[in-house]
């Protein structure tokens, strides 16, 4: 089983093509961010030291955390942020590296992993190469107006948070160009993955 990482800046459309390769391969994909969502839910081994951290007034009256006031907080406060994700993200990588042995004795062909901190948080140990989807920035900051509401500002500020675009052309594998037409996004897939069949 290839294990591949997949990373790129915020409205980069990584899901767009993880969506593509899932429906088209015998892959599966797993986003951080959901497993991040799934560990923070009540019972989960984050939810305690979440709750800890922010305090009893974060918690819905359901029991459920409120993720969009902890994300108020985490984006005004780079404090905050650093210490929710030392609680979230080694859980995290956890949690994949063991759907990456489940899925290996299910033979799965391919196993994706999507994470914007693909660099920061050392996934390089447990993939086998990484993808990098570059877009224009001018194009990304309409995506994330059009499709998530976010200012301009809001926006900037999300960008500035993720390593540079040249970290991640120089240490990615392959480089996939999603600013264009989408059938030239599929067609780059394509090739990438015959590639793969090519060389089993």
């Amino acid at each position: 089983m290839r294990v591949i990482g997949v990373t790129g800046g915020v409205g980069s459309g990584k899901s767009f093509v993880l969506n593509y390769i899932e429906e088209h391969f015998d892959a599966r994909v797993v986003k951080a961010d959901d497993v991040g969502h799934l560990l923070m839910m009540p019972g989960q081994v984050c939810y305690e030291p979440v709750v800890r951290l922010f305090g009893d007034w974060i918690v819905n009256e359901d029991g459920s955390l409120n993720r969009e006031t902890i994300a108020q907080i985490v984006f005004e406060k780079k404090d905050m942020l650093e210490k929710l994700n030392k609680i979230i993200h080694p859980a995290v990588k956890k949690y994949i590296v063991k759907e990456i042995e489940r899925s290996k004795k299910e033979e799965t062909e391919f196993f994706f992993i999507e994470a914007a901190l693909l660099l920061e948080d050392n996934y390089d140990e447990i993939y086998d190469e990484m993808w990098y989807i570059y877009c224009e920035k001018e194009v990304r900051m309409e995506r994330l107006r059009r499709d998530r509401g976010y200012s301009e500002e809001k926006a900037q500020r999300v960008m500035e948070n993720q390593l540079s675009e040249d970290e991640f052309e120089a240490r990615c594998d392959f480089l996939l160009y999603n600013d264009e037409d989408v059938a030239h996004t599929y067609l780059q897939i394509e090739r990438r993955m015959r590639t793969y069949y090519e060389s089993m």
